[in-house]
C-alpha cells in the first residue's frame, strides 16, 4: 500500500460523505533551539483560492510584494514555511543564520530559517515573520500557511465558491444553515472540538494541512475495531521520517447536526500524538478528507467557534 504522507499528497480518494439530520437554525528557552510545528495578482481580500488533487487548500500569499506564492493553509501548523525554491526566489536580503527545530507527524529535523519583512493575504498582515525553509513535499505548493496571528481573524473557506477570506473577526454570528461548534484553544494554538465516533467521544483536532485523518490507538480501541484485515501503511511526515500505522473503516463521525459517513482512517500512536500528549485519551485530527466534504467551514479564532454548512 501507498505510504500516507502528511502535508505531502497521496492522492487518497475521499470516500466519505456528510449531511445535516436537522437544519441548524510561546518564546523558546534561553540557549535553546527554538521550535516550530508544521502543510497573475489576484484580489487580496476575498482570494480565489484553489484545492489541489487530494483536496487541501492553497491560498495566495504575499511575501515582502512579491507573489501570490500558494501556500497550504494548515491550521494544525503554529508557524508558516516555505521550500527553498521560495527563498531563493525572495533573495539575499531573506536569508538568516538561524536554525529552528521542526516538528511534523512524524519526527523533528532541524531547518534554516528565511526572514522577510511583510506577509499578506487578506486582513492578516505580519512583519517582520520567520519562515522555516522545508522540504518540498507539498505537491506543488510553495509551502504551508500555519496559525501564527490568527488570533482575532475570521477565516471562510468556500468550497463550493473555491474562496478563502482571511479577515478581522467582528463577532458575527453564523449565517443561516450553519452548525456551531465550540472550539477550545490547545498546546500549539490547536483548534479542537468534540466529535462522537460511533459511540465514542473523541477529542477532534482540526488540521485543514491534513490530506487524511488519522486517530489515536486510544481512539482505535475504543472503537474495538478488528484489526486482523486492516491493511498496514506507512505515515511519513514533513521530516520524511515514516512510522507505521492501520487503515482502518470508522462508524458515522457525528459533529452535533452534521453526520460524516463512509470514512476510513489511519490509526497510529505517532511522535506528534506524544508531543501533544494525547496518547491516552481518544482523539484525531480531522484531515480534508472529511473536511472537504462540506461546502463551507468557518474559523473564528477570536470568537473560538467553528461554523459549518453542507448541502445534504
Amino acid at each position: 500500500m501507498k505510504p500516507l504522507l502528511w502535508i505531502a499528497p497521496l492522492g487518497l480518494a475521499a470516500a466519505a460523505w456528510a449531511q445535516v439530520d436537522v437544519p441548524a437554525t510561546e518564546p523558546p528557552p534561553p540557549g535553546g533551539t527554538p521550535e516550530v510545528t508544521v502543510s497573475a495578482p489576484q484580489p487580496r481580500y476575498v482570494a480565489p483560492t484553489q484545492r489541489d488533487r487530494i483536496g487541501r487548500i492553497w491560498a495566495p500569499v504575499y511575501l515582502d510584494g512579491q507573489g501570490p506564492f500558494r501556500l497550504v493553509l494548515d491550521t494544525g501548523a503554529n508557524r508558516s514555511a516555505i521550500i527553498g525554491r521560495v527563498a531563493e526566489q525572495l533573495g539575499y536580503r531573506s536569508r538568516t543564520d538561524r536554525m529552528v527545530r521542526l516538528r511534523g507527524v512524524t519526527g523533528t529535523s532541524i531547518v534554516p530559517v528565511a526572514r522577510v519583512g511583510r506577509m499578506e493575504i487578506g486582513d492578516l498582515l505580519l512583519a517582520p515573520v520567520d519562515l522555516p525553509i522545508v522540504l518540498d513535499v507539498f505537491g506543488g505548493a510553495d509551502g504551508v500557511l500555519g496559525n501564527e496571528g490568527l488570533a482575532d481573524k475570521r477565516i471562510v473557506i468556500d468550497f463550493k465558491g473555491d474562496s478563502i477570506t482571511v479577515k478581522r473577526s467582528r463577532r458575527e454570528p453564523a449565517p443561516d444553515g450553519f452548525v456551531t461548534l465550540p472550539i477550545t484553544l490547545a498546546r500549539d494554538r490547536l483548534l479542537t472540538v468534540d466529535v462522537t465516533i460511533g459511540r465514542v467521544k473523541a477529542k477532534a483536532i482540526i488540521d485543514t494541512g491534513a490530506p487524511d485523518s488519522l486517530g489515536n490507538s486510544a481512539l482505535l480501541e475504543a472503537l474495538k475495531r478488528s484489526l486482523k484485515e486492516a491493511p498496514d501503511t506507512d505515515i511519513i511526515g514533513v521530516t520524511l521520517d515514516v512510522e507505521r500505522g492501520k487503515r482502518v473503516p470508522v462508524p458515522t463521525i457525528a459533529m452535533q447536526n452534521i453526520r460524516i459517513r463512509g470514512a476510513t482512517m489511519t490509526f497510529g500512536d505517532v511522535y506528534i500524538w506524544q508531543h501533544w500528549r494525547m496518547t491516552r485519551e481518544p482523539a484525531i485530527m480531522l484531515g480534508m478528507d472529511v473536511l472537504g466534504v462540506l461546502d463551507q467551514v468557518i474559523i473564528d479564532y477570536r470568537t473560538r467557534q467553528l461554523h459549518l454548512r453542507t448541502s445534504s
